[in-house]
């Protein structure tokens, strides 16, 4: 049975690192504005809730991982999930905001309604109880990029023929015993190499399989700056100037890739090269056919990838499958890998807005044929925010800008006595760009058909630049001539100006 309709001022989906960090921002920018958040797991952390492989850890240092407004304070700066976990888990604590979370529930639509200004959404409980019924002044969607429901995973012939087992990483069984065991993980990303060392050392003989290398890139697990400073100033000083640091070296990096990506290319190569004894062909297993930053770097804690290989722990196979055995993995080449478990560290499956369907006025999004609105918002969309973090930097530093974005937005309406806020294209033949461009990460490639686009001028691009993105998102004016205010007129409300928009300050 259904429950009667709760009306909220903002509604938002998710409670990982966004849908928390943008909880904290709405208390702490918007306490006049009530809010909820539909979480479809039994706690909160998303990623850090869902995933539960050996060695779960950041890929990004946790100065930017982190929020801006909650100093990271373990020592580790590369840190392992459990404790990324707790992290959101303090932050939700210390703003207040486990009560207003709804546990257990999928949002599976959402409708925009015109009349009453409205959006009125459905989140169907996972234990098949009741259902919940949201009217939301405002959506916020902060539900991540992936489906939660199953990882990517190609269909390999003969996979019935195997007598082992075959596991995706995000469905990882609980107290799998593998020391001792041959095991063969397929895939060179960054889950790929977090896991490798990792059972390597705890007793697994591994293999990395893969089709084609990637750049591998090794920082102190511990950050020396980080510790000298912390040692110095006080805490939250320490963590704003490690954030500053570590943030410009990001863009120093991603930026001396694009200019120079043969050099940057020669310089990691050459890195792995001093790191792996002389009996590695470095050559064949650790130069990328692709320049640095076409795809994310993966990031090595003190070289444990590289020990791993050193130690005899775990090797790296660069060739292609041909079709699994009752015994292992047949190669293309010939050559045979003998497994007891395989690990198929092969993606994601990349979903908009968490596979629910958002429709206006009964009218489905096709989020494929809307533009991005500053990295914010959709073309004809009204209040309507979603959070995707960058594909070169940490995934927080937007999550952090786009809900002042929403915080400012929100008071720009109270000042006009807006009840709705459409960014409005007017040239419906602007060119449809790719989400982003110049990456060329399989999950961006599967789903390119589904992503919003991009345009070919602001507003309507994402630039993936958090210097040039947290100057449009917090400075700049939200009324902007593109952002257009209404205030319809519905029963139960007076409104003299109704359906006609609200005139530019």
């Amino acid at each position: 049975m259904a429950q009667a309709e709760t009306t909220i001022d903002v509604l938002i989906v998710g409670a990982g690192l966004s849908g928390i960090g943008a909880a904290a921002h709405l208390t702490m920018q918007c306490p006049n504005k009530s809010y909820a958040i539909v979480e479809q797991r039994a706690d909160m952390g998303g990623t850090w809730d869902l995933f539960r492989y050996p060695g779960i850890r950041s890929d990004s240092d946790m100065h930017t991982l982190g929020y801006r407004f909650k100093p990271w304070l373990h020592e580790k700066t590369i840190a392992d999930g459990p404790s990324i976990h707790e992290y959101v888990h303090e932050t939700a604590d210390e703003y207040g905001i486990s009560p207003h979370i709804h546990f257990g529930h999928k949002v599976i639509s959402a409708n925009w309604s015109s009349p009453d200004a409205r959006w009125h959404v459905t989140a169907k409980a996972v234990d098949g109880g009741a259902e919940r019924h949201f009217a939301a002044r405002f959506l916020f969607m902060c539900a991540g990029y992936y489906d939660y429901d199953q990882g990517y995973k190609p269909d390999f012939a003969g996979e019935g023929d195997f007598g082992g087992q075959i596991i995706h990483p995000q469905h990882w069984p609980k107290d799998l015993d593998y020391a001792g065991k041959k095991v063969t993980v397929i895939g060179s990303g960054a889950t790929a190499v977090t896991i490798v060392p990792v059972m390597a050392q705890q007793g697994a003989q591994v293999t990395m399989l893969q089709r084609s290398p990637t750049y591998m890139v090794s920082r102190p697990a511990i950050d020396p700056f980080s510790k000298f400073v912390r040692k110095i100033m006080p805490e939250k000083l320490a963590y704003a100037l490690t954030r500053w640091r570590n943030i410009n070296m990001q863009r120093f990096t991603y930026w001396y890739a694009r200019r120079n990506p043969a050099k940057l290319g020669e310089k990691l190569v050459n890195m792995a090269r001093e790191a792996l004894p002389a009996s590695v062909d470095v050559d064949t297993h650790f130069v990328p056919k692709y320049g640095p930053w076409e795809q994310r770097l993966c990031l090595i804690p003190d070289s444990d990838m590289f020990t791993a290989i050193t130690e005899g722990k775990a090797e790296v196979v660069t060739d292609h499958i041909d079709h699994f055995t009752k015994t292992g993995i047949q190669l293309k080449s010939g050559k045979h890998i003998e497994s007891d478990i395989v690990i198929t560290a092969t993606g994601l499956n990349l979903v908009t807005m968490g596979k629910t369907a958002i429709s206006v006025d009964g009218k489905a999004v096709n989020f494929g044929e809307h533009f991005n609105y500053k990295g914010v918002m959709f073309n004809d969309i009204p209040n309507f925010a979603s959070v995707f973090g960058y594909i070169n930097a940490s995934w927080t530093l937007k999550t952090d800008i786009v809900a002042d974005y929403v915080c400012r937005l929100l008071w720009k309406m109270d000042d006009k006595n807006a009840l709705v806020a459409t960014p409005v294209l007017d040239d419906p033949d602007m060119p449809k760009l790719p989400f982003v461009t110049d990456f060329s990460s399989g999950y961006f490639a599967r789903s390119f058909d589904k992503l919003p686009k991009n345009g070919d001028r602001h507003p309507w691009r994402v630039l993936q630049n958090y210097a040039a993105e947290k100057k449009i998102l917090t400075q700049d004016p939200i009324d902007d001539g593109v952002m257009v205010f209404s205030a319809p007129h519905f029963a139960g409300v007076h409104n003299e100006n109704a359906e006609t928009l609200i005139a530019a300050e």
